[in-house]
C-alpha cells in the first residue's frame, strides 16, 4: 500500500477575518464639507471649521508620536498608532450611521406630513414644532457631529501616514468561534443525523 503526499494546504484551516472600518466607509455615511456648510446654513447651525479639525487631530498625533519616541520602538509605535487611529475611524464611523438612521427618519416624518389627511403628523400647537420638524433639526445636529467627528478621523489617519510611513489600515482580527457552545455543537450535530 503506497501512501499518497498529503498536500500542507489541504490540512491548514482557514481563518475568517473580522473586517475593520475603514475611511472610505466614513465617507460613506458622514457629510462631507459641503454638506455640512448646507446643514449649518439651511438649519442655522454654527459652521464648522473643518480644515481646523482635521489639521489639530493631524497634529496632536503627530506631536503625541513625537512624545512617545523615545519610549516605544517603532514596532510599539505603529501598533499605538493603529489603535488610536482605529478608534478615530470607529468613533466617526458609527456617528456616521446614526446620522443615516436620523435622515432616514426625517425623511419619513416629512413625507407623512405632505399627506392632507393626516392629523396626527400636522404642526403642533402655535409656538411647538411638528415632529417632522424636530426630526429634522436632529438630523442636523447629529450630521454636524458626525462631520466633525469624520474630520477628526481624517486628520489622525493622516498623521498616521506621517508618523509610520505606510497607509493607515484597519486591524483585521480572527473571528472569535468561542461562541460555539457545547450546546451549539450538540445542535449542530443533532441536526447532522437529519442529512
Amino acid at each position: 500500500m503506497t501512501k499518497t503526499p498529503r498536500s500542507a494546504r489541504s490540512s491548514a484551516s482557514v481563518i475568517p477575518l473580522r473586517r475593520g472600518t475603514t475611511l472610505e466607509m466614513v465617507r460613506l455615511v458622514c457629510p462631507d464639507s459641503a454638506q455640512a456648510l448646507r446643514i449649518s446654513e439651511s438649519f442655522g447651525l454654527a459652521v464648522l471649521d473643518s480644515d481646523g479639525i482635521r489639521d489639530l487631530h493631524e497634529r496632536l498625533i503627530i506631536e503625541t508620536a513625537d512624545a512617545l519616541k523615545d519610549g516605544l520602538s517603532e514596532r510599539a509605535m505603529q501598533i499605538h498608532l493603529q489603535r488610536i487611529v482605529g478608534a478615530y475611524v470607529g468613533s466617526a464611523h458609527g456617528a456616521g450611521q446614526f446620522y443615516t438612521r436620523a435622515v432616514t427618519e426625517a425623511r419619513d416624518a416629512t413625507a407623512k406630513l405632505a399627506n392632507d389627511s393626516r392629523d396626527e403628523d400636522l404642526a403642533g400647537p402655535v409656538g411647538f414644532d411638528s415632529q417632522a420638524q424636530r426630526k429634522r433639526e436632529f438630523a442636523a445636529d447629529v450630521g454636524a457631529q458626525a462631520h466633525a467627528l469624520r474630520m477628526a478621523a481624517e486628520g489622525a489617519v493622516a498623521a498616521y501616514e506621517q508618523v509610520v510611513g505606510e497607509t493607515w489600515k484597519p486591524f483585521e482580527r480572527p473571528v472569535d468561534n468561542t461562541a460555539d457552545t457545547v450546546g451549539r455543537k450538540a445542535a449542530k450535530a443533532q441536526i447532522s443525523a437529519f442529512d
